[in-house]
């Protein structure tokens, strides 16, 4: 292993543990703020869930990308590649769904009162694990071609895959089941980060409202004193910014490498950098701003 290699390993290493750890912190706090509570609040159970797929990211990406950099070549075998693979897949959906979720519920919290809008705003956790429950059949559906057609790259000649991911390949479908389940993600992606660029704008310009507001009524010295709602808000906008910036970097690289199927070791590795920075920078986002919910 050369100097280059030692640097991209230590620098993945703590990429990856780092996430691990905030995301670990994040869910013990928000469990243990959760089964205290006298008020139980169920964007808690939302956010315990984002932190969840966080970390399936990280563990199955993680474990792949272990066995790429140190070169265990057979280390994964046929099984284990098609499940990380397919849970860092459905937990990539999980994270894109919960933060929708997220971000329309702080939309209601924070400005939306009509009576249509209200109906979104769940009032108890069965509520919550109502939209949980339908993420998850969902994204288990628009990812289960991966357990049919990834596999391991042993004894696999190149010509006859279409994709790379680490030491698993993807094997050749029909064009009818390739464009379906491509179909699938689209619409999919499409819908929840419409919701939730709509969510995030709606947000920003109660933000706006509210500090030309608090402008007019106080002086300067008072301009920091935001009520627990404002501070969510703004941590859920962080979040947005933060989401739709790893999201499009991944898609570019993603399209790039598939379309390419090249092996460039720097593309790879942004490309993985890129799929890890939501799951790793989310929890110390949420925790930095001491804001871990919004009322509900």
């Amino acid at each position: 292993m050369n100097w280059n290699n030692i640097i991209q390993t230590i620098a993945f290493l703590s990429l990856t543990g780092s996430g691990i750890v905030g995301n670990i912190i994040m869910f013990v706090r928000l469990v243990y703020t959760s089964a205290f509570q006298t008020e139980k609040k169920p964007i808690n159970l939302i956010l315990i869930h984002l932190v969840f797929s966080n970390m399936i990211i990280l563990c199955s990406t993680g474990i792949r990308d272990v066995a790429t950099v140190f070169y265990f070549r057979n280390f994964l075998g046929d099984i284990g590649c098609k499940a990380v693979v397919y849970l860092a897949r459905l937990a990539r959906g999980l994270s894109i769904c919960t933060t929708c979720h997220l971000s329309m519920v702080q939309a209601v919290t924070i400005g939306l009162r009509t009576s249509i809008w209200k109906k979104l705003k769940p009032q108890t956790s069965w509520q919550v694990l109502t939209y949980v429950f339908f993420f998850w059949i969902l994204n288990i559906l628009t990812s289960s071609n991966l357990l049919y057609y990834i596999t391991t790259s042993s004894g696999m000649n190149r010509s006859e895959v279409t994709g790379y991911i680490g030491y698993c390949y993807m094997l050749p479908s029909r064009q009818v089941v390739k464009w379906l389940f491509l179909l699938l993600m689209a619409v999919r992606d499409l819908i929840f980060q419409s919701l939730m660029g709509w969510s995030s704008g709606y947000i920003s310009f109660q933000l706006y409202k509210h500090h030309k507001h608090v402008l007019y009524l106080h002086s300067c010295r008072f301009i920091k004193s935001f009520s627990p709602e404002i501070k969510a808000a703004q941590s859920v906008v962080i979040l947005m910014s933060c989401f739709l910036f790893f999201y499009w970097g991944d898609f570019i690289f993603s399209f790039y490498t598939g379309s390419m199927v090249t092996h460039d070791s720097i593309i790879l590795n942004i490309k993985t950098y890129l799929v890890l920075g939501y799951a790793v920078l989310s929890p110390f986002v949420l925790m930095s701003r001491d804001v871990p919910v919004a009322k509900s």
